[in-house]
């Protein structure tokens, strides 16, 4: 079905940038970026997918199902995102909060064009009968001129000074009634209800235009995460500077990294190792990333073969550009007659977005939130041809709706018995850094 090229790149920063630029044109946009950041389990530095040839687009009843159907009798590569919401296909658990995005909450695509980045090689790979235009649209990318990517080789000074949004940002909880919320999940924990949940809160901006592209590039640059996206549905985007990668399928083993635990970066080296030491010590932090680890145990155990569940990593601490995280690796193996799309049911929506036991902690979550989550606490990812996938889950991100002029971001964070309500809001502060930084400077 598809036509193969190769492409050496002088540098691949710079096609990189050109690519992406060029890319905008498209309806139906997937950029994947790797950033360079050192990494297991990483098959390509890149991806870029664009121009959808076949989709769908469905809400979340039966999602799973079309989803799964779709993959099957397309055979192809596709990529797209789930939405959080989806948790109502997987069990008797209903979103009525509010929404003011609006995206479907499932869709992929088949591209007619495709490109997987990997050191200075540019694998291209084109559906029959747009192959011919490989070599046009290879020029036209290398053409983008310098005003075109104005926004990319800067400082972070710099793009400040180039793309300043000053956008005014609004919580949709403020401080207080954040407060009042989490001692009400923390009753439910004292009463048993729980052990752990991830309380979510928007901030938004209403009546706002945004350039998507720009943000995105500079949100990338503060950030260089391991699992950024820049996604395009129509009208609808996605700009996102995710650390954490939801599950990956490569062959018959399945990987999860789930994060919890969270510090702050310092630009002096003894207080950063300070503060990196002290996270991998903090018991709080330990006990919610053991705790979700169990729970993604459980998850893989679903579709594994019998006593194949391992934990690769156990707390282990992965230092970005804003902040340290504990991270952990859980691995599976599953049977070759095991459908991908299975594997990810029986583990959506991830557990470090929801909590512990999942479905009581999903449902407190949707009674104390006040937004609908949509995209965000989902997955942004890719089905191979041979069925393997890898997907992100979609936090530190900006989401923007181009008709309805609305731009909102979300942060949360896991409450435990031993939480502090003042600690999760500061903590969330920092989440949201990078996010506030780039819209309202």
């Amino acid at each position: 079905m598809r036509t193969t090229f190769f492409h050496k790149t002088k540098s691949s920063k710079i096609f990189k940038n050109q690519i992406l630029a060029w890319a905008q044109k498209f309806d139906d946009v997937v950029w994947l970026d790797s950033n360079n950041y050192e990494q297991n389990h990483s098959n390509y530095d890149a991806v870029l997918a664009v121009d959808a040839f076949t989709c769908i687009q469905t809400d979340f009843f039966n999602g799973f199902e079309k989803l799964k159907e779709y993959q099957t009798t397309v055979n192809d590569w596709i990529f797209g995102y789930l939405t959080y919401d989806l948790k109502n296909d997987v069990e008797v658990i209903s979103s009525n909060n509010f929404d003011g995005l609006e995206f479907p909450d499932l869709y992929f695509f088949q591209p007619k064009k495709l490109f997987l980045f990997k050191d200075n090689q540019v694998e291209i790979q084109y559906l029959k009968g747009v192959e011919d235009n490989w070599e046009d649209d290879l020029k036209a990318i290398q053409n983008k001129n310098k005003c075109d990517l104005e926004s990319f080789d800067c400082t972070q000074d710099e793009f400040r000074r180039k793309v300043s949004n000053n956008i005014k940002i609004k919580l949709r909880i403020h401080k207080d009634e954040y407060f009042e919320k989490i001692n009400n999940m923390l009753a439910h924990i004292h009463r048993g209800d729980i052990y752990e949940a991830n309380f979510c809160q928007e901030f938004y901006a209403e009546e706002t235009v945004i350039n998507p592209l720009e943000t995105y590039n500079k949100l990338n640059a503060i950030s260089n995460p391991p699992f950024a996206v820049f996604l395009k549905c129509n009208d609808k985007y996605l700009l996102s500077a995710s650390p954490e990668r939801y599950l990956k399928k490569d062959g018959g083993t399945i990987i999860s990294q789930p994060i919890k635990g969270t510090a702050k970066r310092s630009n002096n080296f003894e207080e950063d190792n300070l503060l990196k030491s002290d996270l991998l010590k903090d018991e709080k932090e330990r006990s919610e990333n053991i705790m979700i680890v169990d729970l993604v145990r459980n998850d893989l155990s679903k579709t594994a073969i019998k006593g194949s569940v391992k934990v690769e990593e156990l707390c282990k601490i992965y230092t970005f550009d804003q902040v340290h995280q504990m991270i952990s690796t859980v691995t599976s193996k599953i049977e070759k007659t095991t459908h991908p799309v299975d594997v990810i049911k029986s583990t959506f929506p991830m557990g470090s977005m929801t909590g512990a036991p999942k479905i009581s902690a999903m449902k407190i979550i949707e009674d104390l939130e006040e937004t609908k989550r949509g995209l965000y606490s989902g997955a942004v990812g890719y089905f191979s041809p041979i069925g393997d996938f890898d997907f992100n889950v979609v936090i530190r991100s900006i989401l923007y709706n181009e008709t309805k002029k609305y731009v909102s971001y979300s942060v949360g964070g896991a409450i435990t018995s031993k939480s502090n309500p003042l600690q999760e809001y500061e903590e969330c502060l920092v989440k949201a850094k990078a996010m506030r930084t780039v819209l309202e400077h």
